[in-house]
């Protein structure tokens, strides 16, 4: 049941790349502050990883960011904003090699230690994560919209000490109050500004980082629990790369990428940095990207790729005909499931093929995805070439196709959680199970049923919840919906739905139900409808399901007049 998406065995070289990977490392690090190091799970407690493709056998010793800025002409473009100001790879290097001259030589940062980056997506926070990498430190890069607690517990469990903040956004770092912490505002006219430290004028001389040291702490969203800390090394930022976006996006130099994912977020900081730098790309660095900035953007910048949620698809169809897009050519979502409903009414509208894809934190990008006459609607793909996949059971057990179990993943990158417990329940058997309930087809296609606590079991039936968001979307009233199970006596669970309507809509329960009555058999129907004003989502745009199962006693919306 295992499925390679490489045929042909592996050479001599891509046997050695991988044993160097799984035996104790003979490189030596570069870090002086061994601290991420020290913390990794025991290698017992790793997934197996696999490098199967000749392009993702690194060499012991390299540095993801001067991989990522060294490759390409320098009066090429490689950042652009929504001014018009575009930011050339000479440019962004020369910025780079400043800033990572202010942590050595100004801020004392060692290879090693923990640099905190908060700010809306811009070229400088973009610069200033390249920076912390040549310098042999590690990004550990937050969401702009956190606040004080949440930004405390993530330094507490980074044992962060230096922070580089956008000035327009430093206020919550500071009250975050958290002890040693140097934070070192960019952007503003104060003298120890990072942008404004006299640093010598010289290129900066890389650290010589092994391909394994850490290069970042990537944070889940922590919505459920502590927030768990995903660390990745220099070659996983490559691997990323060279699996899903070479062989699934098949970037072009005069590519724009665009999209709505903050660098805080590995689907942002794959898709808007790593991605276009990899490939002599441009970005276009947007700091408010919702659907109604997507579509001017696009029209007016010439984006060519883009990166957003389902969500965001079905919110740009209402203005679509305003907007030329002609220049788009890949459309890419992630975060949570893609309704077949909204890609196929994309496609109509526009004849795009939207890349559909599952990644994790953990992973750090997408892992089985598709594209081109390879896309099959309602389903999320094949294994990216350089992954593999299978379905099992709670035991470890492959499943027979057609059959619901839990995906399991392994390929280049794995789950390392920072000295979490947490690690043998996301790694079991070698593998990286993802928390998703998924189906093989015969064929070798994964298609999504639920998250593994998504299903909801009703009188003795299964019902997964998106399927039923998926039939509530094909209602032209409706524009976002969560479905989800609730306690109850008889029946064990009820189907309960969450629905938020275009304005001006009618909230009329039973036309819903009708609706429904005709699109799925009456036993996947919700027995109860709630609506909403918005659906509770993070800061990053991913659907807060436990928020809504944790409403003990809602009262449901019956129509407008009540």
């Amino acid at each position: 049941m295992d499925t390679a998406s490489a045929a042909g065995t592996a050479s001599a070289t891509d046997t050695a790349s991988r044993a160097s990977a799984e035996a104790p490392s003979a490189v030596p690090t570069a870090h002086r502050d061994t601290f991420a190091r020290d913390r990794l799970p025991p290698r017992e407690q790793w997934p197996e990883l696999r490098f199967d493709l000749p392009e993702l056998c690194y060499p012991e010793r390299l540095n993801a960011a001067v991989e990522l800025l060294d490759r390409t002409a320098p009066d090429r473009p490689a950042f652009r904003t929504a001014d018009g100001d575009v930011w050339t790879y000479g440019q962004l290097r020369t910025r780079v090699d400043r800033i990572a001259h202010a942590l050595t030589s100004r801020l004392g940062v060692v290879p090693g230690n923990r640099v905190l980056l908060r700010g809306p997506t811009t070229p400088w926070l973009a610069a200033c994560w390249l920076a912390v990498l040549k310098a042999g430190a590690i990004a550990v890069t937050v969401l702009a919209q956190q606040r004080p607690h949440e930004l405390r517990t993530m330094c507490d469990i980074a044992r962060v000490g230096h922070a580089l903040c956008d000035v327009r956004v430093v206020d919550d770092l500071v009250k975050a109050d958290v002890p040693g912490l140097r934070i070192t505002p960019y952007g503003g006219d104060a003298p120890d500004d990072l942008l404004r430290l006299p640093v010598p004028e010289e290129p900066y001389a890389p650290v010589d980082t092994a391909a394994d040291d850490v290069a970042l702490i990537a944070f889940t969203s922590g919505t459920t629990g502590r927030p768990k800390g995903c660390m990745h090394f220099h070659r996983d930022l490559l691997a990323i790369a060279d699996t899903f976006s070479r062989h699934i996006l098949r970037p072009r130099p005069d590519d724009v990428f665009a999209g709505s994912p903050p660098l805080g977020f590995t689907f942002g900081l794959g898709g808007l940095v790593v991605f276009p730098l990899r490939a002599g790309a441009s970005a276009l660095l947007l700091e408010q990207a919702g659907p109604r900035q997507l579509l001017p953007a696009i029209a007016e910048h010439r984006v060519s790729v883009l990166f957003t949620a389902p969500t965001a698809y079905r919110a740009m169809l209402d203005e679509l005909d305003a907007y030329d897009t002609a220049s788009l050519r890949r459309c890419v979502s992630a975060g949570e499931n893609l309704p077949e409903a909204t890609w196929r009414v994309w496609h109509e509208r526009t004849g795009l093929r939207i890349v559909n894809g599952i990644g994790a934190t953990e992973l750090l990008h997408i892992f089985i995805s598709a594209a081109d006459d390879r896309i099959r609607p309602g389903t999320t793909g094949l294994p990216v070439p350089g992954w593999h996949a299978r379905v099992q059971d709670a035991d470890g057990v492959p499943v027979p196709d057609g059959e619901p179990g839990l995906l399991a993943v392994r390929g280049p990158v794995g789950c390392r959680y920072l000295a979490d417990p947490r690690q043998r329940e996301y790694v079991r058997g070698g593998w990286n199970i993802t928390g998703d309930t998924y189906v093989r087809e015969p064929d070798g296609y994964f298609r999504y049923v639920a998250r593994a606590d998504d299903m909801i079991i009703s009188a003795g039936y299964n019902i997964a919840g998106p399927e039923v968001e998926d039939a509530l979307l094909r209602h032209p009233d409706v524009v976002e919906t969560a479905v989800v199970g609730r306690p109850d006596e008889v029946r064990g669970q009820v189907v309960v739905a969450y629905a938020v309507l275009r304005e001006g809509a009618r909230r009329d329960p039973e036309a819903l139900r009708a609706f429904l009555t005709s699109e799925l058999a009456p036993y996947k129907c919700p027995r109860e409808f709630v609506f909403l004003d918005a659906l509770p989502r993070t800061a990053t745009g991913k659907l807060q399901r436990f928020r809504l199962r944790a409403d003990a006693d809602p009262v449901p919306v019956r129509g407008d007049h009540e």
